[in-house]
């Protein structure tokens, strides 16, 4: 069976892709999202996934999630259910992979910080600098920059984006300028990375003693199951086989609800290619009322009881600082960057001025893995270090 025949007429094939920027022609063995995958999987901007922080800064413990184990867990959510929705796997999975491609060290913070910085040359947002790590950043290849990744999959990793941005962005940001959704598997790929951060984020939150039981109890959706499961095995289990009975039926309820919700929703619409889905006026891969509902109360609780934490403050306070000083030192002093990155400051200056230097900057500082970071502050501000 090909594997045209055994997807969706709505989802994403190799014969209906709209292709790479620089053509490469057929792969043999793998299709063209395969080989996307393969490519990101093999990144240095991968790579570096694994010493970046999810919400806890990497060196506080090996057992909490970083951008890696995030994007692995938001890939196999995805995969599930674009299975079970016929949907592209390899595409959702590639998407999955490379979404956070481009976030900086430190989290959410390090990316705040790092937008604060280039306010005045454009603004920073993770998504946009994703595409440009795929497009641009990565220099591996003898015939192009980037990975030359499909339409599709550039198509997924940028989520977001305003009409300003998108009128710079070419033939990738047209969607946002017509109004169009983007392809299933880029939908998927969505929520599936919303469903991973929630539940893991209380996984790590208790871990680390931030949340307690008891206290997400105000979160409706885990007292649910936190109910059941005490009903179930009784209430003597070890707190890591509650966290982990709670979570992965929390997990499995959302990704129930939106497959079921999303099958009503295709089957209602009776999309007969990508391109109908993309003329939709809505997103057709989505949540019953009810679970969308309980999980933006699960979002609200995590934002003020986890994510506004004083130890969990005290730590973004921190991580902002050194991101804006090791900025502000890089751009007012680009040769104090490494000769890779200062290169590449005089045609930048030449062709944007200032805005083309601070883009630089933030290039390298937004590759930073967390000791990275660390290690660049000290090296820039502390005089006992000379090197």
């Amino acid at each position: 069976m090909s594997i045209r025949q055994a997807l969706a007429p709505y989802a994403a094939t190799d014969d209906v892709s709209r292709g790479r920027a620089i053509d490469e022609g057929d792969s043999g063995h793998r299709t063209q999202f395969q080989r996307d995958r393969d490519r990101i999987i093999h990144s240095a901007a991968f790579r570096r996934l694994e010493y970046k922080t999810q919400v806890f800064v990497n060196h506080e413990g090996d057992l909490y999630r970083t951008r890696l184990t995030h994007s692995l867990e938001v890939a196999q959510i995805a995969r599930t259910m674009a299975r079970a929705l016929a949907l592209n796997e390899d595409l959702v999975e590639a998407v999955s992979l490379a979404h956070d491609l481009g976030h900086t060290a430190f989290g959410h913070a390090g990316q705040d910080a790092l937008d604060a910085c280039m306010q005045p040359f454009g603004g920073f947002e993770h998504n946009i600098q994703s595409l440009r790590v795929v497009d641009i950043l990565e220099r591996k290849y003898a015939s192009f920059r980037g990975l030359n990744l499909t339409y599709e999959t550039r198509e997924g990793i940028l989520k977001h984006c305003t009409r300003a941005k998108a009128e710079k962005l070419g033939t990738i940001g047209e969607r946002f300028l017509r109004g169009e959704q983007p392809g299933l598997e880029a939908q998927l790929a969505n929520l599936a990375d919303e469903i991973a951060y929630n539940n893991h984020d209380i996984d790590d939150g208790l871990r680390a003693g931030l949340l307690t039981l008891e206290q997400l109890r105000d979160a409706p959706l885990f007292a649910e199951y936190l109910d059941e499961v005490y009903r179930l095995h009784g209430t003597d289990l070890e707190p890591r086989q509650v966290r982990h009975e709670v979570i992965r039926r929390m997990i499995n309820y959302l990704v129930t609800d939106l497959i079921t919700e999303s099958r009503a929703a295709l089957d209602a619409a009776k999309p007969g290619s990508i391109d109908a889905v993309r003329g939709e006026d809505g997103p057709l891969i989505r949540y019953s009322t009810e679970a969308r509902k309980k999980n933006t109360e699960l979002k609200r609780f995590l934002h003020k009881n986890l994510y506004k934490h004083h130890r969990v403050y005290r730590v973004t306070s921190k991580a902002k600082g050194v991101v804006t000083k090791v900025f502000e030192a890089l751009f007012a002093d680009p040769d104090l960057m490494p000769p890779r990155h200062a290169g590449a400051v005089p045609a930048a200056r030449e062709a944007k001025g200032d805005r083309g230097v601070a883009r630089v900057v933030a290039d390298y500082i937004a590759g930073m893995t967390d000791r990275y970071a660390l290690d660049e502050y000290e090296r820039l501000f502390d005089p006992r270090r000379l090197r």
